[in-house]
């Protein structure tokens, strides 16, 4: 009985705009800090003991101890999502300036009490779709991802429905996308605007294209959300800024290798 009053809350909120967080967000920027510091270490086990993780590289199964975690990365940018309602992260980093660049966005998802459970990364480097870690800095670092005022942010539901808008235009070009204006999408490397006022997002998207099995992280503290994307037959990352209801920047990280 305790379980179903339990989804029937947690339905409630979700109605409601509003969800009652099940994870403290302190518990989720030190699991964000220390990946961050295994990442530059190449030290997967300042994460912790992996053996019970069920660990992701491409969406394809991995061993940690053997994967992107185990290569020293200069980290020249990175900014973390924390999802206390989920108990999830989702970690953007950037390695531009070392002999071999890369671009790595990693989804992690925790127990109530702060285990690892589920850890997933795409990994991304020369030959995957419009890589150059050295324009995904110099746009990234530029954009303002700031805290919103917690009067003024949007709810999951507003940021969520964005995203999927968003990514149902490539199959559907009669959905209604809110863009904002100016409106950015940095894609790889490559980015649809100069960060000026007259910027814009909706360029270049194609159609016919399926984007499924859509996991999400989201971060109402900064409007923002992470989708993990099956896009079309490649894994892809996509993430948001979301503005008062209206699209502001858009991150992507699409693998080609496999």
């Amino acid at each position: 009985m305790q379980g179903l009053l339990t989804l029937s809350t947690l339905a409630v909120g979700l109605l409601s705009g509003s969800v009652a967080a099940q994870c403290a967000r302190e518990t989720l920027v030190a699991a964000t800090n220390k990946l961050l510091e295994a990442q530059t270490a190449g030290t997967p086990d300042a994460l912790g003991a992996l053996s019970d993780v069920n660990y992701l590289e491409q969406f394809k199964a991995a061993d940690a101890t053997k994967g992107i975690l185990t290569t020293p990365l200069k980290l020249d940018f990175n900014r973390s999502l924390h999802d206390t309602v989920q108990c999830a992260t989702y970690t953007e980093m950037v390695a531009a300036s070392g002999s071999h660049p890369y671009v790595v966005g990693t989804q992690m998802h925790f127990t109530t009490d702060g285990k690892l459970v589920n850890m997933s990364s795409l990994v991304t480097d020369q030959g995957d779709w419009l890589f150059n870690a050295t324009g995904t800095l110099y746009w990234a670092s530029r954009e303002k991802w700031d805290v919103i005022p917690e009067d003024q942010r949007d709810s999951r539901a507003v940021i969520q429905a964005a995203a999927d808008a968003y990514a149902d235009i490539f199959n559907d070009k009669s959905v209604t996308v809110p863009w904002g204006s100016p409106c950015a999408r940095l894609e790889g490397g490559a980015y649809t605007g100069n960060g000026g006022a007259n910027d814009r997002c909706d360029v270049g998207i194609p159609n016919g294209v399926k984007l499924v099995n859509r996991r999400y992280v989201i971060d109402e503290t900064i409007g923002a959300v992470d989708v993990f994307i099956d896009f079309a037959t490649v894994p892809d990352s996509h993430e948001f800024r979301i503005e008062k209801g209206k699209i502001r920047f858009v991150h992507t990280i699409t693998v080609m290798g496999g």
